[in-house]
């Protein structure tokens, strides 16, 4: 009889999760949407360049997934007024770039698992602040843009995201609501 060697392995890390997120498709009366661009941040989960995405960010331990797209929106963007019109879906899932993965959100993730709401704007634009007191800047400019826009103007490793929940906002009709 032989005997069998079986190399020692290398340790080897955990499978990395997904970060639970929320995204929020946040229409105005003429049914255009909130896009804020990116700040250009070195090390930044985006990447480098000029990228105009609409609010999205993590969901807290124990925090409903609906709470938690208020809570984002108002840090973001500042905008209180705000009404539901629908859960979008999800989750929609991606991955980061290789070179980001470990890297960006303290290196737990490779990527993000989000659940996207469609709001509607109902306040006066003036709301808007996209440094509200208690949270550091994540946009450093906002329009109201069409959505035949937005997948060319997002990073393009989140654009199969964008697509997948236009397409669910289209077949549930989100976008002709006023």
């Amino acid at each position: 009889m032989t005997a069998s060697h079986t190399p020692a392995r290398e340790s080897v890390s955990p499978p990395i999760g997904y970060r639970p997120c929320v995204g929020a498709m946040i229409l105005n009366a003429e049914g255009l949407v909130w896009v804020g661009r990116r700040i250009d941040a070195p090390g930044d989960a985006e990447g480098r360049g000029t990228w105009w995405q609409m609010p999205q960010g993590g969901v807290d331990e124990g925090e409903d997934a609906a709470v938690a797209v208020f809570r984002e929106v108002a840090e973001e963007t500042g905008m209180r007024s705000v009404t539901m019109i629908a859960e979008i879906g999800g989750p929609y899932t991606y991955d980061l770039p290789p070179e980001l993965i470990g890297k960006v959100w303290g290196g737990k993730y490779r990527g993000q698992k989000q659940r996207w709401f469609a709001l509607r704007f109902t306040g006066d634009e003036t709301e808007i602040d996209l440094a509200p007191p208690g949270h550091s800047a994540e946009f450093d400019a906002w329009r109201w843009a069409p959505m035949s826009e937005l997948i060319d103007q997002i990073v393009p490793f989140k654009r199969d995201v964008y697509r997948a929940v236009l397409a669910d906002a289209e077949r549930l009709q989100i976008l002709h609501q006023k």
